[in-house]
């Protein structure tokens, strides 16, 4: 198999796990249509909110997945069928596209999510280091502030500052690419940060009312 078409497998198998909507899926086993309730977004916070904190947990553990799998067992797959060593190229390919099909899903008119659990399991992946502070970092601020949007938006600059911390020694490629995926991440957090501005953005509550 040539390296045109390997490349062209991954990434098309990452874009379609990745824009697998499991936190609709996992909402309307239950009989709710998450489009329809809270932000009307499909991601694991929106899960959290409208059906508790374990469907919550199981959407955000299901779409960190997509992002992991991607960035790490398709590369894995790769080399053991094809013995094809993509380097670090084929791993950030991969990632990019599953975080691309959460936020765009085909199966959903490319009406996706925010993409943060997708491309924190792509961190993991890729640079867990700056993954896992990323992610103390977002508990932290979570917890002081109650803002998702806030402790993503935060969690997201200490990551891209982290990866050319920790990972520029073997060239910039890697710490370029999770920067623009940092940068997204912020992006796609574009209404909620006018929301802050307005003093109209929800705080999360621990309990359903």
């Amino acid at each position: 198999m040539t390296t045109a078409l390997i490349y062209t497998v991954c990434g098309v198998f990452a874009y379609l796990l990745g824009a697998i909507p499991f936190g609709l899926l996992i909402a309307r086993a239950n009989g709710v249509d998450i489009r329809t309730v809270g932000s009307g977004n499909i991601g694991a916070t929106n899960v959290f909110r409208a059906m508790g904190k374990g469907w919550g947990m199981l959407a955000f553990v299901c779409d960190a997945l997509k992002g992991f799998i991607s960035a790490s067992v398709f590369p894995l797959l790769a080399k053991t069928l094809w013995a094809f060593d993509g380097g670090a190229v084929l791993p950030l390919v991969c990632a990019c596209l599953a975080i691309a099909g959460h936020n765009w899903p085909v199966y959903l008119c490319f009406k996706g999510g925010k993409g943060v659990a997708t491309s924190v399991g792509a961190l993991m992946g890729l640079a867990p280091i700056a993954g896992c502070v990323g992610l103390l970092a977002w508990v932290l601020v979570f917890l002081a502030t109650r803002y998702v949007s806030v402790a993503s938006i935060v969690a997201a600059f200490i990551v891209a500052g982290m990866v050319w911390i920790f990972y520029a020694k073997t060239g910039i490629l890697l710490p370029l690419v999770l920067t623009a995926m940092c940068g997204l991440a912020v992006l796609r957090h574009k209404s909620n940060i006018q929301r802050l501005i307005h003093g109209t953005e929800n705080r999360f509550e621990f309990k359903k009312k």
